[in-house]
């Protein structure tokens, strides 16, 4: 038995940075755990986990990314399209024919299109794996153009010809189901065993190799925390005889992972900052400085960028640093609290950073949109909020007289208490319960 499933064939297309795309790049670590062999199609800008790398049965197809041309953008789009299907199309007849082909959507074209008509010709099955709608993010920036109409159309008419589908929550079921009469199962994210909580030990020797990069995590001053005391960062302290200890006065970490597109509005967060910085010069005593990483590379980042720089912030330090895969899922476990600007195109699918996080045992404020909830219980593993005002409330009561804040106490032994709950499942248990059986068929 064994033997004649390592000869199933699969297939997984992500039509953009496979490094970037972490369900899919989990999809075909499951997928080869389970003896398939897989092809996985995709742009190859950001480094894969190391498990796919490795893996004897995960070979990866690099697609060539589309030239930069001076054109005019409708132009531009049609020669990308037309670019990317060919390469997909030629990297999918040079290898070995799938049993199916997984395609990430969105976008849907021309990767949906590409992929129904290989599966049409060679017999394999296409599932879709439902993350967003390609319409409802194209209407982000152009919500009356007649290319948000035909890639609705394109979605709906090649999505109902797929064998089978995946989608991230139980509201996008619904909404396939209703609008395109497309049966979908739900697989929700869950965090991989890389992301969970760890002990100060990893915490304080995870900032002292990040204090070479980012100064916020050094120590304020030069002098040692007494003389037993053989390593300092800023929050943490290593004593000769080896215990490590969180420092009382240490300043807060605020982290948030990001894309910077369109559909994450930063400037909530820079305006609930700039509230923390008055309030806490106004009562010093009560607010530690606040440490805010904010993670990821995208469209936007310089933009952003140069808005905090303009900042005359003395409370509040931001850095954009850069992470290797290995070093992000410890930072989210060492961090005070997270924050999720995620509002989501369609308001049908979940941000996988707060999956993340929480696998990490890190709370999390989400901005709120219609079924954010699914994921994130107010007041229960995390906190949503529907404006800067709301967030900065949120920031300002949680590192009220940090850490040490005792009316907290009870809060934070009840989110604690529910993000355990939430790591108890991971995703490959998830995977094999709900994906696997699926595949099999």
């Amino acid at each position: 038995m064994s033997q004649e499933r390592k000869v199933q064939n699969a297939c997984v297309i992500v039509l953009g940075d496979i490094g970037r795309s972490p369900r899919m790049q989990y999809h075909v670590q499951s997928l080869s755990e389970n003896d398939f062999s897989v092809d996985f199609i995709g742009y190859v800008n950001s480094t894969p986990l190391e498990e796919i790398r490795r893996s004897p049965n995960v070979r990866i197809h690099a697609l060539n990314p589309f030239p930069e041309l001076e054109l005019p953008n409708i132009l531009k789009y049609l020669f990308k399209t037309v670019w990317q299907a060919l390469g997909l199309l030629i990297t999918l007849i040079s290898i070995q024919k799938p049993k199916f082909i997984l395609c990430q959507n969105p976008p849907a074209i021309p990767a949906v299109i590409v992929a129904y008509l290989y599966c049409l010709l060679a017999r394999s099955k296409l599932i879709i794996d439902w993350h967003n709608y390609t319409y409802s993010i194209l209407a982000i920036e152009s919500p009356n153009s007649p290319v948000v109409r035909f890639a609705k159309q394109i979605e709906s008419f090649f999505g109902a010809r797929a064998t089978n589908s995946f989608c991230v929550t139980k509201a996008m079921k619904e909404n396939l189901q209703a609008e395109w009469n497309i049966r979908a199962t739900v697989l929700y994210d869950r965090p991989p065993q890389q992301f969970q909580s760890i002990s100060v030990v990893e915490k304080h020797n995870l900032f002292l190799r990040l204090g070479e990069s980012i100064a916020a995590f050094r120590p304020a001053t030069s002098s040692q925390h007494g003389e037993d005391v053989i390593e300092s960062t800023a929050f943490t302290v290593k004593y000769r005889n080896g215990d490590v200890k969180l420092l009382d006065s240490r300043p807060g970490v605020l982290i948030s992972s990001t894309s910077w597109t369109p559909d994450e509005d930063f400037s909530l967060l820079i305006s609930a900052l700039d509230q923390y910085e008055r309030v806490a010069k106004e009562q010093p005593l009560h607010y530690p400085r606040l440490v805010c990483i904010i993670t990821g590379k995208g469209p936007l980042k310089e933009k952003f960028s140069k808005i905090i720089e303009s900042k005359p912030w003395q409370k509040v330090t931001v850095h954009m640093p850069w992470l290797e895969n290995e070093d992000y899922p410890k930072l989210l476990a060492s961090s005070d609290l997270g924050v999720c600007l995620h509002y989501s195109s369609s308001g049908l699918d979940l941000p996988m950073k707060v999956v993340d996080m929480f696998g990490s045992g890190l709370p999390v404020c989400a901005v709120d949109f219609d079924c954010i909830e699914e994921l994130v219980k107010h007041e229960q593993n995390g906190f949503i909020f529907r404006d800067h005002q709301e967030l900065a409330d949120q920031i300002v009561h949680w590192f009220y007289d940090f850490p040490n804040n005792i009316a907290l106490s009870n809060t934070k032994q009840n989110i604690q208490k529910h993000l355990k709950q939430f790591q108890s499942l991971r995703w490959t248990e998830n995977w094999k319960n709900v994906a696997l059986p699926i595949f099999r068929e």
